[in-house]
């Protein structure tokens, strides 16, 4: 039987939370008013979370289950699991149960009320550094300024999806995903769902400071042009100032030549500075031009070891490009 709901759950080395995460969410599928499937999707873990899934395979018939050939990212396996979803209602949440499953009926509670697209939104991080709220809370709404679409402040992947939407998704081709971003960017009727975000139930945390900040350029990058544009504006505050700079040094050296301002260490700084300009604009162009160098190689999104779970005819095929290559889109 098709499913009717569809939880997707990306996992990297997630040993410690799985027993856990399948008896929280199989209490869910238990009381949802159709058939469930559970695509758990392995992103190149590197301890026995692959061997959990089987696992819970093997007990569970609604468990299904990717693994990737390695460890493609977050929003990589996040995309895997949408490309294989069947439901009509797909819900994504992460492994580490920071995401409550248990928030899963009042999401479809909102989707019967006609929204398509539910998010779950943070109002408070509970066992949280005072960095981590920081830098979190300041990115967002860094974002909502600079963003050429309206993305919500405090919200990660969790949500529910119409399968109109899932659809949208899947047909997009670009690589760099940002899957939060792309939510907003397709539109139709969205709405919130207020939580407190929970502590990691248990294991270390997957998301660095590394993968965070990198996940942050990624949307800024992606749904912003603005970047582009301040590094045009310091070029031209530059320039302003390097012209007031050779009026002064021409003063200098026709009314004040024994000023002590005259000499290298004015020189300096202003090579310095505009050094420093230079290269900024230089890395903000770059991350852009990295992204078009990205799309244009055409490679696959990600690579499958194994699928188990999935009928044949049910799973999506693998698309052709016109150099020969096949894509999992």
């Amino acid at each position: 039987m098709r499913p009717h709901y569809s939880f997707v759950v990306p996992i990297y080395n997630e040993e410690a939370t799985i027993p856990e995460l399948y008896r929280r969410i199989s209490s869910i599928m238990d009381r949802m008013d159709g058939p469930v499937e559970l695509i758990l999707i392995n992103d190149g873990s590197r301890d026995r979370s692959w061997e959990l899934l089987r696992e819970l395979h093997q007990r569970d018939a609604r468990v299904c289950y990717l693994s990737l050939a390695r460890n493609f990212g977050h929003q990589i396996a996040v995309t895997a699991g949408l490309n294989f979803a069947r439901g009509q209602i797909v819900v994504i949440l992460d492994a580490d149960l920071q995401d409550p499953p248990e928030l899963i009926p009042d999401m479809v509670e909102k989707w019967r009320q006609g929204y398509q697209v539910v998010y779950a939104q943070r109002t408070q991080r509970q066992r949280e550094g005072w960095f981590k709220r920081f830098t979190a809370y300041a990115f967002y709404r860094i974002l909502k300024q600079l963003a050429d679409v309206e993305i919500p402040t405090d919200t990660g992947d969790f949500c529910l999806l119409d399968r109109q939407v899932v659809d949208v998704l899947n047909a997009m081709p670009e690589r760099n995903r940002y899957i939060r971003g792309l939510r907003s960017w397709v539109g139709f009727r969205q709405t919130a769902i207020l939580f407190e975000r929970n502590p990691r139930f248990a294991g270390d945390v997957k998301y660095t400071f590394r993968k965070s900040l990198g996940l942050a350029v990624n949307g800024l990058v992606s749904f912003s042009k603005v970047p582009l544009r301040i590094s045009t504006y310091i070029g031209l505050f530059s320039a302003a100032i390097a012209l007031c700079m050779a009026i002064l040094v021409l003063y200098w050296r026709f009314f004040a030549p024994g000023s002590p301002l005259t000499g290298y260490a004015a020189i300096i700084v202003a090579v310095f500075f505009l050094g420093a300009v230079q290269l900024v604009s230089i890395g903000i162009l770059g991350e852009y031009i990295g992204r078009i160098y990205e799309e244009i190689k055409g490679r696959p999104l990600y690579t499958l070891a194994e699928v188990q779970g999935f009928h044949e005819a049910e799973a999506p095929s693998p698309k052709v490009s016109s150099n020969g290559h096949a894509e999992c889109r």
